[in-house]
């Protein structure tokens, strides 16, 4: 099963997969492969470029592979802001869409404590986004804190 973790940044999404995810399973998270791709005592969630496009290019090649598996291993992807067409490809692999949204206002100050302007920037992407008419809506998981921040 493919199961696509979403919604803005600092909403929780690494630590509902935490918990949902098992030791076997396989979870393709770009902050993680950031991480994990930096030098000793990086940043885990402010990546400057060349970082960003060699995480990028891992996450993709893992997820094309694990798309391949899906029918034999449970895979969990942290996907911020899915594009329509991505969201088609995940359906086609009979994805699970779960969206963790614990509102604005939780979301943006969890931003300005833990993370970059930047995430706070996406954040408001994010929002603006699912509040576009055209936007279709996604089976949200029930909103609660995801840890204690």
């Amino acid at each position: 099963m493919l199961y696509v973790v979403t919604g803005p940044p600092a909403a929780g999404k690494t630590s509902w997969v935490n918990e949902h995810a098992q030791p076997r399973d396989i979870v393709i998270d770009y902050d993680t492969i950031a991480q994990a791709l930096a030098g000793p005592g990086a940043p885990t969630h402010d990546h400057r470029h060349t970082l960003h496009l060699i995480a990028r290019s891992a996450r993709r090649a893992a997820l094309d592979e694990a798309l391949r598996h899906v029918d034999r291993a449970d895979v969990y992807l942290i996907h911020t802001q899915p594009s329509e067409r991505s969201l088609a490809r995940y359906r086609k692999h009979g994805a699970r869409i779960v969206t963790l949204d614990p509102g604005r206002d939780v979301v943006l100050e969890r931003c300005r404590t833990m993370r970059t302007r930047e995430a706070a920037r996406a954040a408001e992407r994010w929002y603006a986004d699912i509040e576009s008419p055209t936007r279709e809506t996604l089976h949200p998981a029930a909103a609660k804190a995801s840890r204690a921040w």
